[in-house]
C-alpha cells in the first residue's frame, strides 16, 4: 500500500490546497448554524471524493490498469491527458489572478452562504469535490495511480482512504480551528480567509502547474521505457 500511497500524495495535497471550499466553510461557520452546516459540507467533500475515487479504481480494476508491476500504457496515455489538463488550467487561473492589492469580491452566492442549510452546504461541497474541474482531474489522477500499482483489492482501498481524508485536511483545518482554538477562532479564520481569497488563482495556478508537470513526466516515463 506504500507505494499506492506515495503515487497519489501529490493529488491529494493538490485538492486539500482548494482556496474557495476553505473560504466557504469559514463563512459557514460565522452563521447561526455554522457548526452543523460545516460539519455537513466536510462530509458532503469527503462522500464526493470517495465516490469518484471508488468509481475509478473499478473501472481502472476492469481495465486491468497494471500490467506486470507497471503501469498500462492506457493509464500513461489518461495521466498524460489529465497532466495537459491541469496546465490548461493553470495557464487560465495565472491569467484571471487579481492585479489589485485587496481581496477580491467573492461570488455572490458565497455571500449568501448564511441561508444555507446543512443539506444545502454538503451539496455544495459534493459539487466543489466531484465535479469542479481541478479537483475531478486531480481525484482520477489519484485513483489512477493508485490502481496502476497493481496493489491489492484491500491495500488499494485503504490507499483511497488515506486519499479521502489528506485531501480534505484543507477544508477540516477551519473546522478544527473553530472546535478547538476557542476565543482565538473568529480572528483566525479571518486572517485565514482573507489571504486564502486573495491568493486563490495564484495558489490554484501553482498547484496545476507543479501537479501537471509531474503527471506529464511519469506518464513520459512510463510510456519510453
Amino acid at each position: 500500500m506504500g507505494q499506492a500511497v506515495g503515487q497519489m500524495l501529490p493529488m491529494a495535497i493538490g485538492i486539500a490546497f482548494s482556496p474557495l471550499p476553505i473560504v466557504l466553510v469559514v463563512l459557514m461557520l460565522a452563521t447561526p448554524n455554522g457548526r452543523l452546516s460545516g460539519l455537513s459540507f466536510l462530509a458532503g467533500w469527503m462522500f464526493g471524493l470517495a465516490f469518484v475515487g471508488t468509481a475509478v479504481l473499478l473501472v481502472a480494476s476492469a481495465e486491468q490498469a497494471s500490467s506486470e508491476g507497471s503501469p498500462a500504457t492506457w493509464v500513461s496515455v489518461l495521466k498524460a491527458g489529465l497532466g495537459v489538463a491541469l496546465l490548461v488550467l493553470a495557464v487560465r487561473q495565472w491569467r484571471e489572478r487579481s492585479s489589485s492589492e485587496g481581496a477580491p469580491e467573492l461570488p455572490g452566492w458565497m455571500q449568501a452562504v448564511d441561508t444555507f442549510s446543512p443539506a444545502k452546504a454538503a451539496a455544495t461541497a459534493l459539487l466543489f469535490s466531484a465535479v469542479k474541474p481541478k479537483n475531478l482531474i486531480l481525484t482520477i489522477g489519484a485513483g489512477s495511480a493508485i490502481a496502476q500499482t497493481g496493489a491489492s483489492t484491500a491495500s488499494q482501498a485503504g490507499a483511497l482512504a488515506i486519499f479521502v481524508v489528506l485531501a480534505s485536511a484543507g477544508v477540516g483545518l477551519p473546522i478544527a480551528i473553530y472546535f478547538f482554538t476557542g476565543e482565538r477562532a473568529t480572528a483566525l479564520l479571518a486572517e485565514l480567509r482573507a489571504w486564502l481569497t486573495r491568493e486563490n488563482t495564484t495558489i490554484i495556478a501553482v498547484i496545476c502547474l507543479i501537479i501537471g508537470v509531474t503527471l506529464i513526466g511519469d506518464a513520459l516515463s512510463s510510456l519510453t521505457t
